[in-house]
């Protein structure tokens, strides 16, 4: 399994978790737990951008949902009230957005590795069905 794959399916889920949370907690509750889901959103994209492999538009998604993890970060500290409440919404569906992009990437490549092989039938088949 690929890093990329792990990867997008954790900014997924704490997507998720921040836009349900928006709805669910009072303001001082969500103040916090968008805190902690900024601060694991950067620590899961910041290493990732490093990393060669995982391709030029998968590092680019990284550096984005990194850049939207200090941006949470930054709101959970200056803004309050139904601001907030809004503003964590919207970070969970933009987690969610770049994250399922990243997933989709993820499947092309794959599926481009897929449809590379071809099918041939075995050459005794081949001499059989010329005669």
């Amino acid at each position: 399994m690929r890093s990329r794959y792990l990867t997008n399916v954790v900014v997924v889920a704490l997507g998720s978790f921040t836009a349900v949370a928006s709805m669910a907690f009072g303001v001082p509750v969500f103040t916090w737990l968008m805190f902690g889901v900024g601060i694991a959103t950067l620590t899961i994209a910041a290493p990732a951008v490093t990393v060669m492999t995982r391709g030029r538009p998968q590092r680019g998604l990284d550096a984005i949902i990194g850049l939207l993890g200090v941006c949470t970060i930054v709101a959970s500290m200056v803004f309050a009230g139904p601001t907030i409440t809004w503003l964590g919404f919207a970070a969970g569906v933009a987690l969610i957005a770049f994250a399922l992009a990243g997933l989709t990437l993820h499947e092309l490549s794959t599926e481009r590795v897929v449809h590379s092989f071809e099918v041939r039938a075995p050459e005794h088949e081949i001499a059989v069905s010329a005669r």
